[in-house]
């Protein structure tokens, strides 16, 4: 049993982990600055302009995409590693193109869609959002209303779709709707791309979520879109869906690996300095437990997070795995960042250190692709052998 990386890979993380270091963490504080005055967590274009330059001067551009359109093709298990160094830092900043909305086209776009929409999101960096969840509908597709009716070449969408990231700057939105009512979940519902400015695609409002980002509800009134636009078969978009979110899923659970590593460092760091009562922090039992216990969880997590991408590269069914893995990684980054934050006293209450962004970052992903309760509904249906 071989827990080793290749040299190729390793040499990979040691690439990415020096353009977080030397791109993206020197721009903390500014971004810090934003959101603690209420502009959100964001990098300005002109801080953007040049680190987009510089990942793709790096090769870091594409890199699970296919070698046809631009793409190295690295598998998934190569990607832990880059998003765990990238889950390091609060700079918001994503390796082009986003990989959960590119592996639903690699398995879904037809080659005329390859042309139009994959080439050009992994050549152009092209922004891309999906709307799946609706006001009354989240975790559950069957819940799902919006409607999709064919009328000729085309297809009329009507409905509502809530909680979606870029909606307003997206050049394109990969849009999940029922097309059969009476099948729904199982054979009902299809994805559509839809372009940006499509008329009958209305932006309603902008939501403040906690932090430092925004997502949007959009409202879909006689959207009509060309059946060219119908990814994938009509009625099977539920399992190109299940792969965008397994894909989204494992990016969280190696960003929170990343945020409970540097967690873990700053307490590390911070303890031995501190003193209280005449002693520093790092004799304080409780202390050398929270280290202890953060440092053993840690390690599970990235554990779990490889043998599951590794499962997944393989072609094997990692439902169940990916469920386990979001479900654990998320909670465990939760009360790592937490004792950090205790750990740092009224320093880590502030909005000068990263530790609360972090915090309230990994908080919606507690809820974000499925609740952590979901997920161990998940994994308890599978181990009891109850029906999906």
């Amino acid at each position: 049993m071989d827990f080793s990386l290749s040299e190729e890979h390793r040499m990979l993380e040691d690439l990415v982990a020096r353009f977080v270091h030397d791109e993206l963490m020197p721009l903390e504080a500014a971004v810090l600055e934003r959101e603690a005055s209420g502009q959100g967590a964001h990098l300005t274009s002109d801080e953007k302009v040049p680190i987009d330059a510089r990942a793709k001067e790096l090769g870091l551009w594409g890199l699970d995409a296919p070698e046809e359109v631009g793409g190295t093709d690295l598998p998934t298990e190569a990607m832990i590693g880059v998003n765990i160094h990238m889950g390091r830092t609060v700079t918001p900043y994503t390796l082009p193109p986003d990989s959960p909305n590119l592996r639903m086209l690699m398995v879904a776009a037809n080659e005329d869609q390859r042309d139009r929409y994959l080439a050009p999101y992994v050549q152009g960096g092209l922004i891309s959002a999906i709307g799946i969840s609706e006001p009354g509908a989240g975790s559950d597709p069957a819940a799902m209303v919006t409607r999709a009716v064919r009328e000729g070449d085309e297809w009329i969408i009507n409905g509502r779709k809530i909680w979606i990231s870029r909606a307003a700057d997206a050049d394109f939105t990969i849009l999940m709707a029922v097309t059969d009512k009476a099948k729904g979940a199982r054979g009902g519902i299809s994805a559509f791309l839809i372009d940006r400015d499509t008329p009958g695609f209305n932006v309603l409002r902008r939501i403040p979520m906690i932090g430092g980002t925004f997502t949007y509800e959009v409202a879909l009134e006689d959207c009509r879109v060309p059946h060219a636009n119908l990814l994938g078969s009509e009625g099977k978009g539920f399992a190109p869906m299940q792969v965008r979110l397994s894909t989204r899923r494992l990016q969280m659970v190696a960003w929170c690996i990343g945020m409970a590593e540097r967690a873990l460092e700053m307490m590390c760091d911070y303890a031995p300095e501190r003193v209280t009562f005449g002693a520093p922090l790092a004799d304080r039992q409780t202390i050398q437990w929270w280290v202890a216990d953060a440092a053993t969880r840690i390690r599970a997590a990235r554990l779990l997070a490889y043998q599951t991408a590794w499962k997944l590269d393989q072609g094997e069914d990692v439902r169940t795995d990916v469920s386990m893995a979001k479900a654990y990684a998320t909670e465990m980054a939760w009360e790592v960042l937490d004792h950090a934050m205790q750990t740092f006293g009224a320093m880590g209450m502030t909005k000068e250190l990263p530790l609360q962004l972090m915090a309230s970052q990994v908080r919606t992903m507690r809820i974000y692709d499925g609740p952590t309760e979901v997920h161990r509904w998940v994994v308890a249906r599978d181990l009891l052998g109850l029906k999906r």
